[in-house]
């Protein structure tokens, strides 16, 4: 049984080749009654199933695929073989999306309304069209924008505002005093407004800085889920309009991101670090704190950053440095074994060029 496509289509939908080309926006190439009942990826795929070419690297996947039919991006020229088809699109992952959501449609929404198992301070603002889910704790002071849904077992701590149309998932947690815009999604298990991470050494024990700070959430950002972003000091830890923030992500203290970055899983921002607009990081990278990322810089997998970047560059490598620079470094590696052997001749010659050059410079004087 294929328990991943009765998952996600629970209502048995199917559509034609032709019809899932219409809501693809691509041309159809092959038979136009090919009949698709799901979505799956090029390896995994059978007959009925639809799939996508949205990478290169999987380009040799698409013919020995069993999908019946598959989108492709304009440049692939191969014909499709025989009772399968293909949907020939500008962005096949684009227009993939739309056939996921027919076949794999989003999650029922709660109803409006606050479960009776919830939790919730005399004088929280709750409009008629949120949903605040059961064993949720909303504490006093608490203000929930319309649409909005807090999902089982959330905490919002006192004081904090939550604007329209968000979504805090089951077991996410917002502290005291912490303010999220409109559009706002976080996923389950993350933590906005734990202290962040400030002591003073000392050899007899090390002194808490206290962190009276808050953390601001602007619209349209979305955080994955066990992230922690922590309170600023003073001031705010500031996510700007329109971020996109993965998995298992550490945001220190008193941090801002610019608006529409993107910050991969397992990546760790030290505190009062600046990310100007539309800067990338990749998976497993560290930025120092009290560093600037310049606007569109993109710091690159398991990078680490010790010093500011400048705008619209990519850095690699730990310590982080140019792009070109890291993989011209890298080159040269599988060359130093041969390169130590041949150092270490050299070292010789020149060791016997010097004897004999000190030996005739001997003789000259002997003979003198």
């Amino acid at each position: 049984m294929d328990y991943c496509s009765e998952a996600q289509n629970q209502e048995k939908k199917t559509l034609t080749a032709l019809q899932a080309a219409e809501m693809a926006g691509g041309e159809l190439l092959g038979d136009p009654e090919l009949l698709i009942d799901g979505v799956d990826a090029l390896d995994a795929a059978g007959p009925g199933k639809v799939s996508f070419l949205g990478n290169s690297k999987y380009r040799q996947q698409v013919l020995p695929s069993r999908a019946s039919v598959v989108l492709v991006p304009t440049d692939f020229k191969e014909p499709p073989p025989e009772n399968r088809a293909w949907i020939v699109c500008d962005n096949p992952s684009q227009s993939f999306s739309r056939l996921v959501e027919y076949f794999a449609p989003a999650p029922p929404t709660p109803e409006a309304g606050v479960d009776d198992r919830a939790v919730v301070a005399a004088d929280v603002k709750i409009p008629e069209s949120a949903s605040i889910g059961p064993f949720a704790v909303l504490e006093e002071g608490v203000e929930i924008g319309e649409n909005t849904i807090i999902g089982a077992g959330c905490y919002v701590g006192y004081g904090v505002k939550v604007g329209e149309d968000s979504r805090l998932h089951p077991n996410v947690s917002v502290r005291e005093y912490c303010r999220l815009g409109n559009r706002v999604v976080i996923h389950c298990g993350t933590v906005i407004g734990s202290d962040g991470f400030g002591y003073i050494p000392g050899r007899e024990g090390h002194s808490k800085i206290p962190q009276r700070g808050v953390v601001c959430i602007d619209d349209d950002v979305e955080i994955g889920a066990l992230v922690a972003v922590d309170r600023a000091r003073f001031g705010c830890t500031w996510i700007k309009q329109g971020v996109k923030i993965d998995n298992l992500v550490q945001i220190a203290h008193n941090v801002v991101i610019g608006e529409h970055s993107f910050i991969v899983a397992q990546s760790g921002i030290a505190g009062s670090a600046r990310l100007q607009r539309h800067v990338a990081v990749a998976g497993q990278a560290g930025i120092a704190g009290h560093l600037t990322i310049g606007e569109g810089a993109t710091i690159l997998g398991q990078a680490g950053v010790g010093r500011d970047v400048p705008p619209a560059t990519r850095v690699w490598g730990s310590p982080a440095m140019d792009e070109k620079e890291f993989l011209r470094g890298h080159l040269h590696l599988p060359q130093l074994p041969s390169m130590k052997k041949e150092l270490r001749q050299l070292r010789r010659e020149v060791a016997d060029l010097r004897k004999t050059l000190e030996e005739n410079q001997c003789s000259m004087r002997f003979h003198k």
